[in-house]
């Protein structure tokens, strides 16, 4: 049957999934329009097709057992020179995301794998373009601020074409929703918060 190129994310809802996507695409990033804005939980993974049923009863156990959080975005940080990587910061809901995607990779499951890099949830803007175009998105965003109450995360396959498509989404708790949903977005200004020192991931 072959091999599968697998993620595990939580999508970022309307209206700001499609204006971060469209921002990422401004400052020059050629596959903003591949990856639907996320939080990663699992980085892109290589796994025997065959194993999909089972993939998708493991997500569907890491589900039942969470519950919906509050998720806040605020700011920009950089992984540079570590990594050519320009993102929004995840300063509410980070602990949450975490013992996600610990169970997502839980080394009981499918999906046990090791990171190139420590867990670091965060929303990818601008991804190995040139350092002016990074500036930019560092600059430009800085201001930038959402919330959602997250009451779910998504399976995506990587198609030949290199776009990411979703294949199921997992509500928590057994629930039935959908990411576009999620929560009303509150558009009061937020001030951005300290990271800690970021390291960086696959997303």
């Amino acid at each position: 049957m072959g091999t599968v190129t697998l993620g595990v994310s939580i999508a970022v809802p309307e209206p700001y999934g499609s204006l971060l996507q469209e921002r990422r695409a401004g400052f020059g990033d050629p596959v903003a329009y591949c990856i639907p804005t996320h939080v990663t939980l699992l980085p892109p993974t290589e796994v025997d097709r065959a194993l999909l049923p089972a993939i998708e009863a493991h997500l569907a156990e890491v589900a039942a057992a969470g519950r919906a959080f509050p998720m806040r975005l605020a700011g920009t940080g950089t992984f540079r020179p570590i990594s050519p990587v320009v993102f929004v910061q995840v300063v509410e809901g980070a602990a949450a995301c975490s013992w996600l995607q610990k169970r997502v990779r839980d080394e009981s499951g499918p999906l046990v794998r090791e990171l190139q890099f420590s867990y670091h949830p965060h929303v990818t803007v601008a991804h190995a373009i040139s350092d002016e175009a990074m500036d930019e998105a560092y600059e430009e965003l800085a201001d930038f601020a959402a919330s959602w109450s997250c009451g779910s995360f998504s399976l995506y396959e990587q198609g030949t074409d290199g776009v990411w498509r979703e294949l199921r989404e997992y509500a928590f708790g057994g629930a039935v929703g959908s990411v576009p949903a999620q929560g009303s977005p509150v558009d009061e200004p937020v001030e951005p918060a300290e990271a800690a020192e970021p390291a960086p991931s696959t997303s």
